[in-house]
């Protein structure tokens, strides 16, 4: 390959991620645009809970009619990198668009980010048929989808690129789809910036010297971490296994979960687990937390999806996190906001096993003061989440096959 024909090939994928970047950015514009609008209008007129079961209705018919070959939803864009076969039809976006934004607005418990990635992801993967691309590299649009979904709708692009990469198996990636990945992650990041939709922000205004007594607090709490990212992954895949099992016809397992949810949290006052619940992350660097708080949004949220509504899982994780660690303040003497800061992120590293990622989000959210912490707890939280995390199709390697190979092995020689 000449000079000429190699500067040409850079230009296109640079032209593609720039394309991607702009199309993915601007549809987590309107999405999160959206999704705000019917959260405050929730909020303002909470009977509307009471109608959580039409709303599982609408998306269950919406997916069993219209969408049964992209209801995987994000393990279906890891199955098709992991073994490429067809284009992800672009239908995938608007149907998990509708199903987030009825989820949200009848009061379900889940996230954004499972959203916002297959918009990404179905985006992307037109560009195979367009550019006439191969197996190899539609493994690459799928990242850039992924990277272009997380970064533009949570406002971090460092931590979007690397997700990308590390949720796909990172030894197998090659160097064009990192730089690409980094690329068309600002490229979202930027478009969602220009459309003046705005970010959370968080903060951890005390970070504490590095002790030994220090560190071992932080040694537990990742370990306690884990254990929330664990069970949080199991309550998702019970949940949706036990629906399954129960309810034959797809689109009666949201009405049914509907009736239950609308019931418990109106009917009993839980209406603080519902949606994203952003208000009581912020909450939590300030106010400590109830102790059942983190177990009560595991519930809702692993409910909620196994039931069959969309929305992501990673806000949740986040809300799980940040809650646990407040309430460890009770007892852990460090920081309640680093407590939480340090939840926020390492809950998401155990259930999606992408430490690299989280501990580079947590930075990115909470400074570089509280890296050191950062990096602990989400390692830690990695290592001790089990082998199974939200996404079932997602192949795990790395340090935490490892260990949990050569325990397996140990297991069995024991038995």
């Amino acid at each position: 390959m000449n000079l000429k024909t190699k500067i040409l090939l850079a230009l296109k994928w640079i032209f593609i991620c720039v394309l991607i970047g702009i199309l993915s950015g601007s549809a987590s514009a309107f999405f999160l645009i959206t999704l705000e609008f019917v959260t405050q209008y929730r909020i303002h007129h909470d009977w509307i809970i009471w109608l959580l079961p039409i709303g599982g209705l609408l998306v269950g018919f919406s997916y069993y009619y219209l969408g049964k070959d992209v209801v995987k939803g994000n393990n279906l864009l890891l199955e098709e990198y992991e073994n490429p076969k067809q284009i992800i039809p672009l239908k995938m976006a608007p149907l998990v668009f509708f199903g987030t934004i009825i989820t949200h607005l009848f009061g379900g418990s889940a996230g954004r980010e499972g959203t916002a990635v297959q918009m990404g992801g179905a985006i992307a993967d037109q560009f195979t048929r367009i550019f006439k691309l191969d197996d190899s590299e539609r493994k690459t649009l799928i990242i850039l989808g992924i990277s272009a979904g997380f970064a533009s709708v949570f406002g971090t692009p460092l931590a979007g690129a690397v997700f990308a990469l590390e949720v796909v198996y990172f030894s197998k990636i090659n160097l064009k789809s990192i730089l690409l990945s980094f690329i068309v992650a600002y490229a979202a990041y930027f478009t969602v910036e220009i459309w003046q939709v705005k970010h959370t922000h968080y903060s951890i205004p005390l970070v504490p010297e590095i002790t030994a007594t220090n560190l071992f607090y932080t040694l537990i709490c990742g370990a306690l971490f884990g254990f929330a990212a664990l069970l949080f992954s199991r309550s998702t895949h019970f949940w949706g296994s036990l629906f399954s099992k129960t309810i034959k016809y797809p689109p009666l397992r949201p009405f049914v979960g509907g009736i239950i949810l609308a019931i418990a949290i109106a009917g009993f006052g839980f209406s603080k687990f519902s949606g994203l619940g952003v208000p009581t992350i912020v909450d939590s660097f300030t106010n400590t937390n109830a102790w059942y708080d983190f177990l009560l949004k595991i519930l809702f949220t692993g409910f909620t999806l196994g039931a069959g509504f969309k929305g992501g899982e990673v806000t949740p994780l986040f809300f799980v996190g940040a809650t646990f660690g407040s309430a460890l303040s009770l007892v852990v003497p460090m920081p309640i906001a680093l407590l939480a800061g340090m939840g926020f992120v390492a809950v998401f590293s155990g259930a999606t096993h992408t430490p690299i990622a989280c501990t580079i989000m947590g930075i990115e959210l909470f400074g570089i003061e509280s890296g050191i912490y950062i990096v602990i707890v989400c390692v830690i939280a990695y290592l001790s989440s089990g082998s199974v995390g939200i996404y079932k199709s997602q192949i795990v390697k790395g340090p935490k096959y490892k260990l949990y190979q050569k325990l397996k092995r140990k297991n069995t020689n024991f038995l």
